[in-house]
């Protein structure tokens, strides 16, 4: 059997059997990596200009999927969403939650299982591995959060700014227990912590383009609807000829998360133009890197700075779970996936 040809059978062998559960448990991963060239090399292949384990497949449309144990996948993604200059606690952690993020969220009716971006998690290969991530994955092989008897959903983001956010404000639905949002004093070292912006309206205008049709000039925004945690849940568009209101996730995700690092805003003022300014822009000052849900990844650092355990991470931050093995954790409900991290 030629090479492609046994790839192609492998992925459809393990298409239809669940990543989670006694049938999949040695199932490996499929992440779909995009359309380009592969080149085979020895213990896996490149693609994009990166080195990955395992092998791959091709999807239908040409696609091209990684299919990788979920141990080596996991090599990749804890040093690539933490930096592996920090405490081995705060690493296991990221290993736990990041396999539980996986076993909760893959997808046997799909032909893969996860994405490599920030969509699900960040995986870029080989070249992204470190010796102090593995030593984290390696640790923890197996150990996933646990809330009663079933998988926990898992959400992480670098930096709370002093209070992780509740699920239930930030994507709607049902109140999550152990997602309600804490009180985090351990992330002021987080460069994100405190942070200012200044955003040109005309990019929040090109931004919100659609909520603004037929209101004229963007002249000012506002935050309102603030939340337990301090952060805005809506944001009025005060336009010339009307106003529009929308989400604070959908503003930040649409103007940008690296123009609005996160939805607690402190303050927020339209400045006007100047000599050295030409334009209207909108001062944001704010704290906190991301959605802020679940895990603190700043947080957990400086936890585990204090000689804090990994289970101590944990329960801080998913208060009522547990870390277990996944063999003693019943099959996920839903493969509910979080929008953003």
């Amino acid at each position: 059997m030629r090479r492609h040809s046994f790839l192609v059978g492998s992925a459809a062998a393990v298409t239809a059997i669940p990543l989670f559960g006694a049938r999949g448990r040695d199932r490996p991963l499929r992440v779909l990596l995009g359309s380009g060239d592969v080149r085979p090399v020895a213990g896996g292949f490149r693609f994009g200009g990166r080195e990955y384990r395992g092998t791959f497949s091709r999807g239908t449309d040409g696609t091209i999927i990684n299919v990788v144990a979920l141990q080596e996948y996991l090599y990749s993604v804890v040093p690539r969403e933490m930096s592996s200059a920090w405490p081995q606690s705060a690493l296991q952690v990221q290993a736990i939650c990041a396999r539980t993020f996986v076993l909760r969220h893959a997808d046997s009716q799909r032909p893969y299982d996860v994405v490599p971006s920030d969509l699900n998690q960040v995986y870029e290969g080989v070249s992204t591995e470190s010796a102090v991530g593995r030593a984290a994955v390696d640790a923890t092989a197996g150990k996933v959060l646990r809330y009663g008897d079933a998988l926990a959903q898992v959400a992480y983001s670098s930096c709370c700014g002093g209070h992780t956010e509740s699920a239930a404000a930030a994507w709607g639905g049902r109140p999550v227990p152990y997602l309600a949002g804490v009180p985090c004093p351990y992330c002021t070292a987080s460069p994100d912590f405190r942070w200012s912006r200044n955003v040109p309206l005309s990019i929040i205008e090109r931004a919100m383009a659609a909520k603004l049709r037929g209101l004229g000039r963007l002249r000012n925004v506002r935050f309102g609807r603030w939340d337990a945690s301090g952060r805005a849940g809506t944001v009025e568009l005060v336009a010339s000829s009307g106003d529009a209101v929308v989400r604070g996730s959908d503003f930040r995700i649409d103007v940008g998360p690296a123009l609005v690092r996160s939805l607690l805003i402190l303050r927020a003022f339209v400045r006007p133009s100047r000599v050295w300014q030409t334009q209207e822009s909108l001062q944001l000052d704010g704290g906190g890197n991301g959605h802020g849900v679940g895990l603190c990844q700043w947080g957990a650092r400086g936890i585990a700075i204090s000689s804090g355990s990994v289970a101590q991470i944990a329960s801080f931050y998913f208060p009522g779970t547990a870390i277990d093995t996944w063999t003693n954790v019943s099959p996920p409900p839903t493969n509910t996936i979080f929008r953003e991290r």
